[in-house]
């Protein structure tokens, strides 16, 4: 089985275009359910920004057919990224007290037992999604700056165990994780943690860019993540941040992704495709060209 759908469904730039939603859906459960009748999958993006809302994940499941399945990226603290303060909750930050000054704060400063209730109300807010059997997977984007290091591979081992209930996908930015003979090495890594690999189609021959590894490391479900190829943008820090993945596939990068996807999807029982060309509707026009060509092969 083979699902394909986008990493967002209310990016501003896609709202802002009106090129998807007819103009009569106009709340966000018209939205979601206009979406859901396209796609069979979506990334939950907001998971990533802010601590996801139980009652918000129960209407997901409510809103959406019984096939549908979702993804959500976990919370940017616990995968290494500079988290503002303002995205924790409000008795949380009250714990920190006046000690800490900073705008920001990073995993490895907060003291475990608050980490601990961080990963708990992030695993309930999405709990609607699991016990509906919608939630496929949990997806941990590291950063450029976690490497294949005792410091990364203990920040990746701590997300892993706090996961180990769930379905939970991994996707490197630093090269090295997938380069030379560490590649074999982080492979084997995350079949023994059960983590899913992701297979990436970005921008080549960059720092913050892996490269396209397309094997499986789960019992049961192979990702693929496509941002885009658009090496000009990928360090923008202006504008909306979907237009750091600004890109549409030619019909000939489209039929060669389908060939891999088909090779990779025929050993496994489950393959899901997300789409990270966010800006705009640039993330649904590569998905439904990226199905046809999958039809044009099968």
């Amino acid at each position: 089985m083979i699902r394909i759908g986008t990493a967002s469904w209310t990016d501003p730039t896609l709202l802002a275009s009106g090129r998807f939603y007819p103009p009569d859906v106009r709340s966000p459960a018209e939205r979601l359910a206009y979406y859901a009748s396209q796609f069979p999958l979506v990334e939950i993006n907001s998971s990533y920004y802010a601590l996801p809302d139980s009652q918000r994940a129960y209407r997901w499941a409510r809103h959406t057919p019984d096939h549908f399945r979702f993804h959500a990226k976990a919370f940017r603290l616990f995968t290494g990224h500079p988290t503002p303060l303002e995205a924790l909750p409000t008795d949380i930050r009250q714990e920190l007290g006046p000690r800490w000054t900073g705008d920001s704060v990073f995993e490895n400063q907060l003291p475990t037992s608050l980490m601990q209730v961080l990963w708990s109300r992030f695993l309930e807010g999405l709990e609607p999604l699991r016990l509906a059997g919608r939630l496929d997977a949990i997806h941990c984007q590291f950063p450029h700056w976690v490497r294949p290091d005792t410091r990364g591979r203990a920040l990746v081992e701590r997300a892993a165990r706090q996961l180990s209930d769930h379905t939970f996908s991994i996707e490197w930015r630093h090269r090295t994780w997938l380069t030379g003979t560490q590649r074999t090495t982080t492979l084997a890594w995350q079949r023994e943690m059960g983590a899913v690999h992701t297979v990436v189609d970005s921008p080549e021959g960059l720092e913050d860019t892996a490269p396209a590894v397309w094997t499986a490391t789960h019992s049961d479900l192979a990702l693929v993540r496509l941002h885009g190829r658009n090496a000009q943008a990928w360090h923008a820090r202006t504008g909306a941040s979907s237009g750091r993945f600004m890109y549409e596939y030619s019909d000939e990068e489209l039929a060669d992704l389908a060939e891999h996807i088909q090779r990779l999807s025929a050993a496994i029982a489950r393959t899901h495709v997300v789409l990270n060309t966010n800006y705009q509707d640039q993330g649904m026009r590569n998905a439904q060209r990226l199905s046809q060509a999958l039809a044009q092969l099968a």
